[in-house]
Protein backbone atom coordinates (compact mmCIF):
# COMPACT_ATOMS: atom_id res chain seq x y z
CA UNK A 1 0.00 0.00 0.00
CA UNK A 2 2.90 2.32 0.63
CA UNK A 3 4.62 1.29 -2.75
CA UNK A 4 1.14 2.49 -4.51
CA UNK A 5 0.73 5.45 -2.67
CA UNK A 6 4.76 6.55 -2.75
CA UNK A 7 4.82 6.52 -7.05
CA UNK A 8 1.29 7.87 -7.72
CA UNK A 9 1.85 11.41 -5.50
CA UNK A 10 5.19 11.19 -7.39
CA UNK A 11 3.54 10.06 -11.07
CA UNK A 12 0.79 13.43 -10.42
CA UNK A 13 4.01 15.46 -11.28
CA UNK A 14 3.75 14.92 -15.17
CA UNK A 15 -0.19 14.51 -15.19
CA UNK A 16 -1.93 17.47 -16.97
CA UNK A 17 -5.30 17.39 -14.49
CA UNK A 18 -3.48 17.29 -11.21
CA UNK A 19 -0.76 20.06 -12.43
CA UNK A 20 -3.60 22.28 -13.38
CA UNK A 21 -5.55 21.62 -10.36
CA UNK A 22 -3.01 22.31 -7.76
CA UNK A 23 -0.05 23.75 -10.17
CA UNK A 24 1.60 27.43 -11.23
CA UNK A 25 1.55 28.58 -14.59
CA UNK A 26 4.80 28.68 -16.38
CA UNK A 27 6.01 28.97 -20.22
CA UNK A 28 5.28 25.99 -22.52
CA UNK A 29 9.55 26.61 -22.97
CA UNK A 30 9.36 25.36 -19.23
CA UNK A 31 7.03 22.91 -19.04
CA UNK A 32 5.40 20.88 -21.37
CA UNK A 33 2.06 21.24 -19.46
CA UNK A 34 2.35 24.18 -18.91
CA UNK A 35 2.03 24.42 -15.08
CA UNK A 36 4.23 23.04 -12.48
CA UNK A 37 4.21 22.24 -8.96
CA UNK A 38 6.47 24.07 -6.98
CA UNK A 39 9.79 22.54 -5.45
CA UNK A 40 8.71 23.47 -2.16
CA UNK A 41 5.24 21.38 -2.15
CA UNK A 42 7.11 18.58 -3.93
CA UNK A 43 9.31 17.99 -1.29
CA UNK A 44 6.52 18.92 1.55
CA UNK A 45 4.43 15.71 -0.20
CA UNK A 46 7.32 13.89 -0.52
CA UNK A 47 8.21 14.43 3.10
CA UNK A 48 4.87 14.60 4.61
CA UNK A 49 4.71 10.27 4.55
CA UNK A 50 8.23 10.14 5.85
CA UNK A 51 7.24 12.48 8.41
CA UNK A 52 4.45 10.40 9.46
CA UNK A 53 6.49 6.85 9.05
CA UNK A 54 8.94 8.12 11.54
CA UNK A 55 6.20 8.68 13.91
CA UNK A 56 4.63 4.74 13.05
CA UNK A 57 8.16 3.48 13.28
CA UNK A 58 9.01 4.84 16.93
CA UNK A 59 5.23 3.87 17.32
CA UNK A 60 5.99 0.07 16.20
CA UNK A 61 8.68 -0.54 17.50
CA UNK A 62 6.88 -0.52 21.57
CA UNK A 63 3.57 -1.80 20.56
CA UNK A 64 4.45 -4.72 18.28
CA UNK A 65 7.25 -5.94 21.78
CA UNK A 66 3.72 -5.27 23.61
CA UNK A 67 0.89 -6.44 21.85
CA UNK A 68 2.53 -8.39 19.06
CA UNK A 69 2.78 -7.79 15.42
CA UNK A 70 -0.61 -9.64 14.60
CA UNK A 71 -2.79 -6.73 16.82
CA UNK A 72 -0.34 -3.84 15.35
CA UNK A 73 -1.67 -5.07 11.41
CA UNK A 74 -4.82 -4.97 12.14
CA UNK A 75 -4.83 -2.01 13.83
CA UNK A 76 -2.66 0.13 11.39
CA UNK A 77 -4.86 -1.34 8.21
CA UNK A 78 -8.10 0.29 10.39
CA UNK A 79 -6.41 3.79 10.91
CA UNK A 80 -5.11 3.63 7.23
CA UNK A 81 -8.81 2.93 6.23
CA UNK A 82 -9.70 6.07 8.10
CA UNK A 83 -6.71 8.32 6.69
CA UNK A 84 -7.67 7.42 3.26
CA UNK A 85 -10.56 10.15 3.02
CA UNK A 86 -8.38 12.94 4.00
CA UNK A 87 -6.30 12.57 0.58
CA UNK A 88 -9.58 11.80 -1.50
CA UNK A 89 -11.34 14.24 -0.87
CA UNK A 90 -8.64 17.08 -0.42
CA UNK A 91 -9.18 20.49 -2.27
CA UNK A 92 -5.18 21.75 -1.61
CA UNK A 93 -1.98 20.60 -1.55
CA UNK A 94 -1.98 21.63 2.07
CA UNK A 95 -4.74 18.95 3.07
CA UNK A 96 -2.67 16.74 0.59
CA UNK A 97 0.14 17.28 2.65
CA UNK A 98 -1.78 16.34 5.88
CA UNK A 99 -3.31 13.47 4.38
CA UNK A 100 0.25 12.12 3.40
CA UNK A 101 1.32 12.57 6.90
CA UNK A 102 -1.23 10.76 8.55
CA UNK A 103 -1.08 8.11 6.10
CA UNK A 104 2.55 7.59 6.77
CA UNK A 105 2.06 6.43 10.15
CA UNK A 106 0.17 3.16 9.24
CA UNK A 107 2.98 2.92 6.52
CA UNK A 108 5.31 3.21 9.24
CA UNK A 109 4.32 0.13 11.54
CA UNK A 110 4.00 -1.76 7.60
CA UNK A 111 7.59 -1.01 6.92
CA UNK A 112 9.37 -2.78 9.57
CA UNK A 113 6.61 -4.95 10.96
CA UNK A 114 6.46 -7.05 8.37
CA UNK A 115 10.32 -7.26 7.31
CA UNK A 116 10.64 -8.72 11.26
CA UNK A 117 7.74 -11.00 11.14
CA UNK A 118 8.49 -12.64 7.83
CA UNK A 119 12.28 -13.46 9.31
CA UNK A 120 10.60 -14.52 12.31
CA UNK A 121 7.89 -17.30 11.08
CA UNK A 122 10.34 -18.74 8.74
CA UNK A 123 12.99 -21.67 8.66
CA UNK A 124 16.68 -20.63 7.79
CA UNK A 125 16.19 -21.93 4.18
CA UNK A 126 13.69 -19.53 3.36
CA UNK A 127 14.43 -16.61 5.43
CA UNK A 128 16.25 -14.58 2.57
CA UNK A 129 13.18 -15.65 0.10
CA UNK A 130 10.30 -14.58 2.53
CA UNK A 131 12.11 -11.15 3.31
CA UNK A 132 13.44 -10.64 -0.07
CA UNK A 133 9.14 -10.82 -1.00
CA UNK A 134 8.62 -7.92 0.78
CA UNK A 135 10.19 -5.52 -1.99
CA UNK A 136 8.18 -7.66 -4.58
CA UNK A 137 4.93 -6.72 -2.46
CA UNK A 138 6.02 -2.98 -3.00
CA UNK A 139 6.73 -3.79 -6.49
CA UNK A 140 3.04 -4.91 -7.57
CA UNK A 141 2.09 -1.87 -5.64
CA UNK A 142 4.26 0.26 -7.75
CA UNK A 143 3.04 -1.01 -10.70
CA UNK A 144 -0.60 -1.29 -10.20
CA UNK A 145 -0.34 2.88 -9.12
CA UNK A 146 1.72 3.61 -12.66
CA UNK A 147 -0.90 1.42 -14.47
CA UNK A 148 -3.86 2.81 -12.62
CA UNK A 149 -2.27 7.19 -13.30
CA UNK A 150 -2.06 6.20 -16.62
CA UNK A 151 -5.48 4.49 -17.38
CA UNK A 152 -7.05 8.09 -15.58
CA UNK A 153 -4.97 10.71 -17.98
CA UNK A 154 -7.80 11.34 -20.48
CA UNK A 155 -9.93 11.90 -17.60
CA UNK A 156 -10.68 15.37 -17.87
CA UNK A 157 -11.75 16.21 -14.26
CA UNK A 158 -10.74 16.07 -10.59
CA UNK A 159 -11.37 12.58 -10.50
CA UNK A 160 -8.56 11.55 -12.46
CA UNK A 161 -6.53 12.37 -9.37
CA UNK A 162 -8.69 11.58 -7.01
CA UNK A 163 -9.27 7.65 -8.32
CA UNK A 164 -5.83 6.42 -7.66
CA UNK A 165 -6.57 7.03 -4.16
CA UNK A 166 -9.78 5.64 -3.60
CA UNK A 167 -8.53 2.20 -5.22
CA UNK A 168 -6.89 1.96 -2.43
CA UNK A 169 -9.63 1.24 -0.44
CA UNK A 170 -10.36 -1.98 -2.29
CA UNK A 171 -7.71 -4.15 -1.14
CA UNK A 172 -8.38 -3.12 2.88
CA UNK A 173 -10.66 -6.22 3.63
CA UNK A 174 -8.97 -8.54 2.15
CA UNK A 175 -5.32 -7.64 3.83
CA UNK A 176 -7.48 -7.10 7.03
CA UNK A 177 -8.60 -10.91 6.11
CA UNK A 178 -5.31 -12.31 5.74
CA UNK A 179 -3.88 -10.90 8.77
CA UNK A 180 -6.87 -11.79 10.95
CA UNK A 181 -6.20 -15.35 10.11
CA UNK A 182 -2.37 -15.63 10.14
CA UNK A 183 -0.86 -17.25 13.27
CA UNK A 184 1.36 -15.26 15.91
CA UNK A 185 5.00 -14.63 15.70
CA UNK A 186 6.95 -17.77 17.62
CA UNK A 187 9.45 -15.64 18.79
CA UNK A 188 7.43 -12.80 20.19
CA UNK A 189 5.62 -16.06 21.83
CA UNK A 190 8.31 -17.16 23.36
CA UNK A 191 9.61 -13.86 24.81
CA UNK A 192 6.43 -13.31 26.44
CA UNK A 193 6.54 -17.03 28.21
CA UNK A 194 3.90 -18.43 25.74
CA UNK A 195 5.96 -21.79 24.90
CA UNK A 196 2.75 -24.12 23.99
CA UNK A 197 1.48 -21.55 21.41
CA UNK A 198 4.78 -20.71 20.18
CA UNK A 199 5.04 -24.41 19.71
CA UNK A 200 1.32 -24.53 18.30
CA UNK A 201 2.04 -21.47 15.84
CA UNK A 202 5.46 -23.98 14.60
CA UNK A 203 3.14 -26.59 14.09
CA UNK A 204 0.89 -24.61 11.99
CA UNK A 205 3.87 -23.62 10.04
CA UNK A 206 5.47 -27.04 8.94
CA UNK A 207 4.05 -29.53 7.15
CA UNK A 208 3.68 -32.50 10.05
CA UNK A 209 4.19 -35.42 7.99
CA UNK A 210 8.00 -34.04 7.92
CA UNK A 211 7.71 -32.01 10.92
CA UNK A 212 6.35 -33.60 14.50
CA UNK A 213 5.49 -32.14 17.88
CA UNK A 214 8.86 -33.04 19.18
CA UNK A 215 10.34 -31.21 16.56
CA UNK A 216 8.69 -28.42 17.17
CA UNK A 217 9.48 -28.40 21.30
CA UNK A 218 12.86 -28.57 20.26
CA UNK A 219 12.51 -25.63 17.55
CA UNK A 220 10.81 -23.56 20.87
CA UNK A 221 14.22 -24.51 23.00
CA UNK A 222 16.87 -23.22 20.22
CA UNK A 223 14.91 -19.93 20.76
CA UNK A 224 14.40 -20.00 24.50
CA UNK A 225 18.28 -20.78 24.22
CA UNK A 226 18.78 -17.91 21.93
CA UNK A 227 16.46 -15.61 24.00
CA UNK A 228 17.81 -16.25 27.01
CA UNK A 229 21.52 -16.14 25.69
CA UNK A 230 19.86 -12.20 24.36
CA UNK A 231 18.55 -11.68 28.05
CA UNK A 232 21.61 -11.38 29.56
CA UNK A 233 22.69 -8.60 27.69
CA UNK A 234 19.27 -7.03 26.47
CA UNK A 235 16.56 -7.46 29.62
CA UNK A 236 14.35 -4.62 29.91
CA UNK A 237 15.32 -3.07 26.40
CA UNK A 238 14.68 0.17 24.87
CA UNK A 239 15.81 2.37 22.03
CA UNK A 240 19.09 3.01 24.03
CA UNK A 241 20.53 -0.56 23.95
CA UNK A 242 20.22 -0.63 20.28
CA UNK A 243 23.97 1.86 20.76
CA UNK A 244 25.03 -0.63 23.80
CA UNK A 245 27.90 -2.99 23.67
CA UNK A 246 27.64 -5.19 20.16
CA UNK A 247 24.11 -3.89 19.11
CA UNK A 248 25.73 -0.49 17.99
CA UNK A 249 27.81 -2.16 15.42
CA UNK A 250 24.32 -4.11 14.13
CA UNK A 251 22.21 -1.27 14.69
CA UNK A 252 24.81 0.82 12.60
CA UNK A 253 24.97 -1.68 9.60
CA UNK A 254 21.14 -2.04 9.13
CA UNK A 255 20.06 1.99 9.50
CA UNK A 256 23.30 1.92 6.47
CA UNK A 257 22.00 -0.72 4.84
CA UNK A 258 18.46 0.79 4.48
CA UNK A 259 19.69 4.41 3.78
CA UNK A 260 22.11 3.67 0.80
CA UNK A 261 18.83 2.26 -0.60
CA UNK A 262 18.76 6.17 -1.21
CA UNK A 263 22.18 7.05 -1.28
CA UNK A 264 22.35 4.22 -4.51
CA UNK A 265 20.19 6.97 -6.52
CA UNK A 266 16.96 4.96 -6.47
CA UNK A 267 14.73 8.26 -5.24
CA UNK A 268 15.11 9.42 -9.54
CA UNK A 269 13.25 5.80 -10.11
CA UNK A 270 11.16 7.29 -7.83
CA UNK A 271 10.50 10.54 -9.85
CA UNK A 272 10.25 8.19 -12.79
CA UNK A 273 7.87 10.61 -14.64
CA UNK A 274 9.60 13.88 -14.00
CA UNK A 275 12.63 12.44 -14.85
CA UNK A 276 11.70 11.41 -17.74
CA UNK A 277 9.63 14.54 -18.89
CA UNK A 278 12.98 17.02 -18.48
CA UNK A 279 15.13 14.23 -20.63
CA UNK A 280 12.70 15.62 -23.14
CA UNK A 281 10.43 12.75 -23.25
CA UNK A 282 6.77 13.17 -23.99
CA UNK A 283 3.93 12.90 -21.26
CA UNK A 284 2.10 10.11 -23.07
CA UNK A 285 5.61 8.28 -23.65
CA UNK A 286 7.42 8.81 -19.92
CA UNK A 287 3.89 7.33 -18.40
CA UNK A 288 4.19 4.64 -20.58
CA UNK A 289 8.04 4.08 -20.01
CA UNK A 290 7.34 4.33 -16.38
CA UNK A 291 5.20 1.07 -16.42
CA UNK A 292 8.16 -0.48 -17.96
CA UNK A 293 10.47 1.12 -15.59
CA UNK A 294 8.03 -0.35 -12.34
CA UNK A 295 7.61 -3.56 -13.93
CA UNK A 296 11.52 -4.23 -12.64
CA UNK A 297 10.64 -4.00 -9.18
CA UNK A 298 8.53 -7.45 -9.80
CA UNK A 299 10.88 -9.32 -13.01
CA UNK A 300 14.12 -7.90 -11.01
CA UNK A 301 12.93 -9.12 -7.10
CA UNK A 302 12.09 -12.53 -9.24
CA UNK A 303 16.09 -12.52 -10.36
CA UNK A 304 17.28 -11.65 -6.83
CA UNK A 305 15.73 -15.14 -5.64
CA UNK A 306 17.97 -16.96 -8.23
CA UNK A 307 20.54 -14.70 -7.09
CA UNK A 308 20.23 -15.32 -2.90
CA UNK A 309 20.09 -19.21 -3.74
CA UNK A 310 23.83 -18.85 -5.30
CA UNK A 311 25.62 -15.82 -3.89
CA UNK A 312 25.69 -14.43 -0.55
CA UNK A 313 23.84 -11.49 0.68
CA UNK A 314 27.14 -9.17 0.73
CA UNK A 315 27.89 -10.19 -2.46
CA UNK A 316 24.81 -9.06 -3.91
CA UNK A 317 24.63 -6.01 -2.04
CA UNK A 318 27.97 -5.13 -3.31
CA UNK A 319 28.18 -5.58 -6.78
CA UNK A 320 24.61 -4.66 -7.12
CA UNK A 321 25.96 -0.56 -5.66
CA UNK A 322 28.81 -0.67 -7.82
CA UNK A 323 26.85 -1.47 -10.42
CA UNK A 324 24.21 1.34 -10.04
CA UNK A 325 27.35 3.30 -9.64
CA UNK A 326 28.50 2.97 -13.11
CA UNK A 327 25.09 3.51 -14.71
CA UNK A 328 24.53 6.44 -12.55
CA UNK A 329 27.77 7.93 -13.95
CA UNK A 330 26.50 7.04 -17.98
CA UNK A 331 23.41 8.64 -17.25
CA UNK A 332 25.31 11.75 -15.80
CA UNK A 333 27.36 11.92 -19.04
CA UNK A 334 24.68 12.07 -21.29
CA UNK A 335 22.60 14.63 -19.73
CA UNK A 336 25.66 16.90 -21.54
CA UNK A 337 24.35 15.32 -24.52
CA UNK A 338 21.35 17.45 -26.61
CA UNK A 339 20.16 14.34 -29.06
CA UNK A 340 17.20 12.13 -29.87
CA UNK A 341 19.49 8.83 -29.51
CA UNK A 342 20.90 10.00 -26.13
CA UNK A 343 16.99 11.06 -24.87
CA UNK A 344 16.02 7.32 -25.28
CA UNK A 345 19.30 6.22 -24.36
CA UNK A 346 19.26 7.92 -20.34
CA UNK A 347 15.15 6.24 -20.78
CA UNK A 348 16.36 2.66 -21.76
CA UNK A 349 19.47 3.36 -18.57
CA UNK A 350 16.83 4.51 -15.79
CA UNK A 351 14.98 1.06 -16.42
CA UNK A 352 18.25 -0.89 -16.46
CA UNK A 353 18.98 1.11 -13.39
CA UNK A 354 15.68 0.09 -11.70
CA UNK A 355 16.24 -3.28 -12.85
CA UNK A 356 19.34 -3.76 -10.72
CA UNK A 357 18.26 -1.99 -7.50
CA UNK A 358 15.19 -4.35 -7.79
CA UNK A 359 18.23 -7.78 -8.25
CA UNK A 360 20.28 -6.55 -5.43
CA UNK A 361 19.68 -3.56 -3.04
CA UNK A 362 15.82 -3.49 -3.21
CA UNK A 363 15.17 -7.46 -1.51
CA UNK A 364 18.23 -8.13 -0.33
CA UNK A 365 17.89 -5.39 2.41
CA UNK A 366 14.72 -6.75 3.71
CA UNK A 367 16.73 -9.71 4.28
CA UNK A 368 19.89 -8.66 5.96
CA UNK A 369 17.83 -6.20 8.36
CA UNK A 370 15.69 -9.18 9.67
CA UNK A 371 19.34 -11.44 10.04
CA UNK A 372 21.85 -8.64 11.28
CA UNK A 373 19.73 -6.97 14.27
CA UNK A 374 19.05 -9.35 17.13
CA UNK A 375 16.18 -11.09 18.01
CA UNK A 376 15.52 -9.50 21.21
CA UNK A 377 15.71 -6.30 19.84
CA UNK A 378 15.13 -6.96 16.36
CA UNK A 379 11.76 -4.48 16.21
CA UNK A 380 13.44 -1.31 17.71
CA UNK A 381 16.23 -1.67 15.73
CA UNK A 382 14.72 -2.62 12.24
CA UNK A 383 12.40 0.33 13.21
CA UNK A 384 15.45 2.38 13.98
CA UNK A 385 17.12 1.43 10.46
CA UNK A 386 13.75 2.27 8.99
CA UNK A 387 14.19 6.00 10.55
CA UNK A 388 17.12 6.16 9.22
CA UNK A 389 15.47 5.60 5.88
CA UNK A 390 12.88 7.84 6.28
CA UNK A 391 15.33 10.53 7.09
CA UNK A 392 17.61 9.96 3.79
CA UNK A 393 14.55 10.09 2.25
CA UNK A 394 13.39 13.70 3.30
CA UNK A 395 16.84 14.74 3.02
CA UNK A 396 16.42 13.76 -0.76
CA UNK A 397 12.99 15.16 -1.15
CA UNK A 398 14.27 18.59 0.20
CA UNK A 399 16.87 18.13 -2.88
CA UNK A 400 15.80 15.68 -5.73
CA UNK A 401 12.75 18.05 -6.86
CA UNK A 402 15.12 20.87 -7.09
CA UNK A 403 17.77 18.85 -8.94
CA UNK A 404 14.76 18.20 -11.62
CA UNK A 405 12.35 20.90 -11.55
CA UNK A 406 13.13 23.85 -14.29
CA UNK A 407 12.44 26.32 -11.81
CA UNK A 408 15.10 25.65 -9.52
CA UNK A 409 18.76 23.52 -10.15
CA UNK A 410 17.41 22.28 -13.12
CA UNK A 411 20.02 19.19 -13.15
CA UNK A 412 17.72 17.11 -15.45
CA UNK A 413 19.83 13.78 -16.16
CA UNK A 414 23.28 15.46 -14.79
CA UNK A 415 21.93 14.85 -11.49
CA UNK A 416 23.24 10.94 -12.18
CA UNK A 417 26.59 12.42 -11.81
CA UNK A 418 26.10 13.46 -7.68
CA UNK A 419 24.10 10.14 -7.20
CA UNK A 420 26.79 8.18 -8.85
CA UNK A 421 29.46 9.55 -6.64
CA UNK A 422 27.31 8.88 -3.98
CA UNK A 423 26.27 5.18 -4.95
CA UNK A 424 30.50 4.74 -4.89
CA UNK A 425 30.85 5.47 -1.68
CA UNK A 426 28.40 3.41 -0.66
CA UNK A 427 30.47 0.30 -2.33
CA UNK A 428 33.46 1.11 0.11
CA UNK A 429 30.91 0.97 3.05
CA UNK A 430 29.26 -2.58 1.78
CA UNK A 431 33.15 -3.67 1.38
CA UNK A 432 34.28 -2.83 4.82
CA UNK A 433 31.25 -3.16 7.56
CA UNK A 434 28.63 -5.22 5.49
CA UNK A 435 28.93 -8.77 7.28
CA UNK A 436 27.64 -12.12 5.21
CA UNK A 437 24.56 -13.80 7.34
CA UNK A 438 23.81 -16.31 4.73
CA UNK A 439 23.15 -19.65 6.16
CA UNK A 440 23.43 -18.73 9.96
CA UNK A 441 21.32 -18.76 13.00
CA UNK A 442 20.81 -16.38 14.80
CA UNK A 443 22.47 -17.74 17.66
CA UNK A 444 25.73 -18.04 15.28
CA UNK A 445 25.19 -14.24 13.89
CA UNK A 446 24.84 -13.52 18.38
CA UNK A 447 28.36 -15.16 18.70
CA UNK A 448 30.02 -14.02 15.52
CA UNK A 449 28.80 -10.10 16.61
CA UNK A 450 29.76 -11.27 20.23
CA UNK A 451 33.36 -11.73 19.05
CA UNK A 452 33.74 -8.43 16.96
CA UNK A 453 34.45 -10.67 13.94
CA UNK A 454 35.50 -8.71 10.94
CA UNK A 455 32.88 -8.03 8.28
CA UNK A 456 34.70 -9.99 5.57
CA UNK A 457 35.54 -13.05 7.62
CA UNK A 458 31.76 -13.87 8.46
CA UNK A 459 31.10 -16.24 5.54
CA UNK A 460 34.60 -18.09 6.95
CA UNK A 461 34.08 -18.45 10.51
CA UNK A 462 32.79 -21.61 12.21
CA UNK A 463 30.27 -20.76 15.09
CA UNK A 464 28.61 -22.88 17.22
CA UNK A 465 25.93 -21.83 19.59
CA UNK A 466 26.03 -24.79 21.94
CA UNK A 467 29.33 -25.64 22.53
CA UNK A 468 31.23 -24.22 25.35
CA UNK A 469 34.86 -24.50 24.65
CA UNK A 470 37.20 -21.64 23.10
CA UNK A 471 37.99 -18.56 24.98
CA UNK A 472 37.63 -15.68 23.40
CA UNK A 473 41.50 -14.36 23.47
CA UNK A 474 42.05 -17.70 21.75
CA UNK A 475 39.28 -17.09 18.69
CA UNK A 476 40.45 -13.64 18.58
CA UNK A 477 44.15 -14.38 18.16
CA UNK A 478 43.78 -17.11 15.37
CA UNK A 479 41.90 -14.62 13.25
CA UNK A 480 44.49 -12.20 13.27
CA UNK A 481 46.65 -15.00 12.46
CA UNK A 482 44.03 -16.06 9.16
CA UNK A 483 42.94 -19.29 10.71
CA UNK A 484 39.27 -20.56 10.29
CA UNK A 485 38.59 -20.70 14.40
CA UNK A 486 35.45 -21.91 15.73
CA UNK A 487 33.72 -19.63 18.23
CA UNK A 488 31.69 -20.97 20.81
CA UNK A 489 29.29 -19.26 23.49
CA UNK A 490 31.25 -18.68 26.56
CA UNK A 491 30.02 -19.36 29.86
CA UNK A 492 29.91 -17.12 32.49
Amino acid sequence: MEGYDVVVIASFYGQPNFLKRFGVPVPLSVSQNGYVIPAQWQSALGNGSSAGGILGLLLNGWASDRYGPKKVMLCAIVALTAFIFVAVFANSLGMLVAAEVLCGIPWGIFQTLTTAYASEVCPVQLRGYLTAYVNLCWGVGILLSSGVVKATLPITTDWSWRLPFVIQWVWVIPLFAIVWFSPHSPWWLVRNGRLEEAEDTIMRLTNPEFFSREDAKNTVAMMVHTNELEKQESEGTTYIDCFRTTNRRRTEIVMMVFAMQLLSGQNLIGQGVQFLQTAGISTDLAFSLNMVLNSMFIIGTFASWGLLSVFGRRTIYFYGMACMSVVLFVIGGLGFVHSTGAIYTIGALLIALNFVYNASLGPVCYTLIGEVSSTRLRQKSVALSRIAYQIMNITCGIIVPRMLSPTTWNWGAKSGLFWGGSAALCTAYIFLRLPETRGRSYGELDLLFENKVAAWRFSKTKADQFATHEPLQRVQSEEKKGVNPEISHLEH
